[in-house]
């Protein structure tokens, strides 16, 4: 079983996060925001990983550094549960429908970090959450992942829809990514020999 758990403690943030690339949806998020926890709830389950995470933040300010602290380590958990990549597809893409919206992800498992981010999301919060830390969780966590990831919105002017749409199409695309291929199970699928 492809594993991580990632302690991160700041003075800002107090994170424990537990993964399973090989689970089956299930997730216990209390990030102290209710939008990333039902995101990261959605995450979990499209992509059909296990996912525990538990956060202590400065919430009282924003929701800044618990949003991008937890992109980080959940990059961090990705990057340790893949280890050297060996049997990996590598690379995966979904398009996602959500009623007038529409969001294609593209990701790469490489070893370089690169975020194309191509979303307008017409307002500035949905409920209490910013929607600029948006584009702050993915920065974090392909930094983190050391992967390429491309996510763009082709069509939308739901705000709800366009993010939800995102963190549903990102794990849809990570499944195929880290699924093993097995005509290729015992390669690094690189011809550099590692990625």
């Amino acid at each position: 079983m492809r594993q991580a758990e990632i302690k991160r403690t700041t003075k800002e943030t107090d994170i424990a996060l537990a993964l399973n690339v090989d689970g089956t949806g299930e997730s216990t998020i209390d990030t102290g925001c209710g939008f990333l926890n039902h995101m990261l709830t959605l995450f979990a389950k499209h992509g059909r990983f296990d996912l525990t995470v538990t956060c202590r933040g400065d919430v009282e300010v924003d929701y800044h550094h618990t949003t991008e602290d937890i992109g980080i380590a959940l990059g961090e958990a990705f990057f340790e549960a893949l280890g050297d990549k060996r049997g990996i597809t590598r690379y995966g893409s979904f398009a996602l429908p959500m009623d007038e919206t529409l969001i294609l992800a593209a990701v790469d498992l490489s070893g370089r970090s690169y975020l194309g981010y191509c979303l307008e999301i017409p307002t500035e919060k949905v409920g209490d959450f910013d929607t600029e830390l948006v584009e702050e969780f993915w920065l974090g966590f392909v930094r983190n992942a050391e992967c390429n990831l491309h996510i763009r919105q082709l069509s939308g002017t739901n705000s709800h829809h366009i993010i939800e749409g995102t963190f549903k199409a990102v794990a849809r695309a990570m499944k195929q990514a880290v699924s093993i291929d097995e005509l290729y199970k015992d390669e690094i699928p690189s011809t550099k020999g590692v990625l």
